[in-house]
């Protein structure tokens, strides 16, 4: 048989092949769909229209193990996999229950992936009539991560208060002691005064940062004009600048609005300028800069805030944006840092739709980059470029 002959024939099964199994995987899926119509239908109006409405996850199985209803949150969870039960720790569950007629109410684990965490449901399960059974379920290992993060977060707070809170009071000792020394009650004073100014600044970070993590951060929403914001932002930084001899630049090249709090979004920029001065040393320089950039079929402003200080290193990029976590503790002591503007700047960022990122190289200074969606169709940001232009 000539070879080319040969290769059409073997084209030709191959496609075949290719056909009949897709023919198959189509009359798979139509017959579980059509599995799936037949068991709803066994399920009245009024029952499966409860489990749909019920916001934790729900899920109805059949005296066979089929599913006869699994609700949208439900399906989140896995409960259900096509027309069978999720996984199979959970249908143990409901076999036991459909068997000794014993409600059950407890944890249920889901392993995922390998070296995923696992589901933590916390199921109630409990037979029906006709030997069907209902399963209710709520993501525990979602409370438990938000539970474990406020404990943290509570623990680091108090250490933090600890910290200014102890000076102050050790420092107005002090004062008293030296009474008759003026220059010592003047030196212990000036101490007392940055003391204090440190834990307002902490008080008020930790006040907004608990605002920002609510369903609702936003306090107002309106279209923004971004020119001013760094212009606000570079205003109350100044002062910080010229106390380290930092020279402050700003670079605009596109008039940009968004949709979003004019005084959150200050805020945020102001913590990118302030932490950039404090991370540079003496005769530094500080740009900030504001340029429209295309991605991914959006328009984004990049609101940029570089420095050439002391840089960042590879291992500590990623934990930056955590709460209370320094790069240098020294020089954040020295400076009055917190360690919480950059997790409320990607709480901000966050609210809005945008995202924070950073590049640094150790010894070559960082850039910052604060990205906001913009809302070219509103009718007030086209007001604001025609102004602009």
């Amino acid at each position: 048989m000539h070879p080319a002959f040969a290769g059409l024939i073997g084209a030709g099964l191959a496609l075949l092949c290719c056909l009949f199994a897709y023919l198959i995987h189509r009359g798979r899926e139509a017959w579980r769909q059509l599995e799936a119509q037949r068991n709803a239908d066994r399920v009245s109006p009024e029952l499966r229209e409860a489990l749909t409405a019920i916001r934790n996850g729900a899920l109805l199985v059949g005296a066979d193990d089929e599913v006869l209803v699994v609700n949208d949150v439900g399906e989140a969870m896995t409960l259900a996999r096509g027309t069978r039960v999720g996984f199979p720790a959970l249908l143990e569950r409901v076999r036991s229950v459909r068997e000794d007629g014993h409600p059950f109410s407890g944890v249920v684990l889901r392993e995922r992936q390998p070296g995923e965490e696992k589901l933590e449901l916390s199921v109630n399960v409990v037979r029906l009539s006709d030997d069907k059974v209902l399963v209710i379920a709520v993501d525990e290992s979602t409370l438990r991560r938000i539970e474990a993060a406020r404990r943290d977060f509570v623990a680091n707070i108090s250490h933090e208060l600890k910290t200014p809170i102890g000076a102050i009071s050790v420092l107005a000792e002090a004062v008293e002691a030296a009474r008759d020394d003026p220059e010592a009650v003047e030196r212990f004073a000036g101490r007392l005064q940055r003391e204090t100014a440190r834990l307002a600044e902490l008080t008020n970070q930790i006040i907004d940062l608990s605002r920002l993590q609510t369903e609702d951060p936003m306090l107002t929403r309106e279209v923004v004009d971004l020119w001013d914001v760094v212009d606000e932002a570079v205003s109350r930084s100044r002062e910080k600048a010229a106390a380290r001899h930092v020279t402050l630049t700003v670079a605009r090249t596109a008039h940009l609005a968004v949709n979003g709090d004019r005084w959150q979004l200050v805020d945020a920029v102001t913590n990118l300028t302030v932490n950039a001065i404090n991370y540079s040393d003496q005769r530094a320089r500080v740009a900030v800069s504001l340029v429209e950039m295309f991605e991914d079929g959006q328009s984004w402003a990049d609101i940029k805030v570089s420095d050439n200080g002391i840089g960042i290193r590879p291992e500590d990029q990623d934990r930056i944006f955590e709460r209370f976590y320094r790069v240098d503790y020294g020089r954040s002591r020295e400076t009055g840092g917190t360690g919480l503007g950059l997790s409320i700047v990607k709480h901000i960022a966050r609210a809005h739709g945008g995202s924070v990122r950073v590049w640094s190289r150790p010894g070559h200074g960082s850039t910052f980059t604060l990205r906001l969606p913009l809302n070219r169709a509103d009718p007030h940001y086209r007001e604001l470029e025609m102004e602009g232009s």
